[in-house]
């Protein structure tokens, strides 16, 4: 696809399905409750009635929790910071402040001087050029230029020409398709895992009405599906790791979280805490 391409796609999609984007999710809606189209397939379909409208700085990661290193770094220091920090493959490089990113490396571009046991060589020579997106952009634009600069990693600026966070192909594309996960990330509950006290782990993905139905209890939202965003929306912002709420009988904990959704969380029933 070229520029652009993908608003491009939304808009198509709107026209030959809907006039507006919430008749076409009624009728997503209705396909689903007759069977015709999968749970999955709903969620990726609503997704990209949304893409258009969210903008980067929903997604990014925001500057606080973003693993950065300074121009004074060397070869190994960025290595350390990869494996211990379970950073991402590129690593922004900062001089002074995260405000002054000055550059990228990437983890393939350490290999060599590793292997030639050039731990200490400054990792100044090995940089790339950083590309920033400002924060008002829309993620079908940061996808679109993510393409055409082949690029899978962008730092996200405010109005001041300041460091907001970052933001990597595969957090755009999650919005679409949800979480892409790989071998190193932390296992999570698929679904419901049911405990001889009474108690339950529930993953943050899991609909409404299926907690409701397993966990008995009458959880229902005009706005949202799942139990995860059943509890940020109920808070107005993402719960915290830790954080609990009592609900029907229940307390909710939330077992595991980040900046942009809750992803497993335990409901049990507060005679047991």
């Amino acid at each position: 696809m070229d520029e652009g391409s993908d608003s491009r796609f939304t808009t198509i999609f709107k026209k030959l399905f809907g006039t507006n984007g919430q008749q076409l999710e009624e009728h997503i809606l209705e396909a689903k409750a007759e069977g015709e189209i999968e749970s999955d397939e709903v969620s990726m379909l609503l997704n990209v009635l949304e893409f258009d409208k969210k903008h980067v700085t929903e997604i990014m990661v925001p500057r606080t929790d973003m693993a950065c290193a300074d121009a004074s770094s060397t070869v190994k220091d960025i290595a350390d910071i990869i494996i211990s920090q379970g950073a991402h493959s590129r690593i922004p490089i900062f001089q002074d402040t995260k405000d002054h990113i000055i550059g990228v490396v990437h983890a393939k571009d350490l290999l060599t001087p590793l292997l030639e046991g050039e731990n200490d060589k400054p990792i100044i020579e090995l940089l790339r050029l950083a590309f920033f997106v400002p924060e008002e952009m829309c993620l079908d634009d940061v996808l679109s230029s993510f393409k055409r600069e082949k690029l899978h990693m962008a730092i996200v600026q405010d109005e001041y020409g300041g460091t907001s966070g970052m933001v990597t192909m595969e957090d755009v594309l999650e919005e679409i398709v949800g979480e892409i996960a790989d071998e190193y990330d932390q296992e999570r509950p698929e679904e419901i895992e049911e405990f001889p006290d009474g108690s339950f782990v529930v993953s943050g993905r899991v609909p409404l009405d299926e907690v409701s139905e397993k966990c008995l209890l009458n959880l229902e939202s005009p706005d949202v599906d799942s139990i995860g965003g059943y509890l940020a929306a109920m808070s107005g912002r993402i719960p915290n790791q830790g954080e609990f709420f009592t609900l029907q009988g229940r307390r909710i904990t939330i077992l595991q979280a980040d900046e942009r959704q809750v992803w497993s969380l335990k409901i049990a029933p507060l005679d047991e805490i």
